[in-house]
């Protein structure tokens, strides 16, 4: 239940940090809303996680998923560039996220 409670924080990073550029500094209203809600909701999902799975682990898969899952977000919806160094590093973050997670237990 921990990993699927990191894994739904994860995905809220990659909403709040997305809506984040949709605030325009905060100054819109309803993107405002969406991503200070996101904010909460991934960091007390984080918190919940971290009783039962190590801080260190959880914490580094919780920026992973975050940080693969907003660079994505920029590449598909944003028109970022997928360069070949881009996805490669993203790549090289997904494995350490599996490994973390094949060298964790519960």
């Amino acid at each position: 239940m921990a990993w699927l409670l990191l894994v739904i924080a994860g995905l809220c990073e990659i909403v709040w940090a997305t809506g984040l550029k949709q605030t325009e500094g905060f100054t819109r209203f309803w993107p405002t809303v969406v991503t200070i809600t996101a904010m909460v909701v991934s960091i007390v999902l984080l918190g919940i996680a971290m009783k039962t799975l190590p801080a260190g682990t959880s914490y580094a898969v919780w920026v992973g998923i975050g940080a693969v899952g907003t660079a994505m977000m920029g590449i598909l919806v944003l028109g970022e560039p997928a360069t070949a160094g881009r996805l490669a590093s993203l790549t090289l973050i997904v494995a350490g996220v599996v490994g973390l997670k094949l060298a964790t237990p519960a």
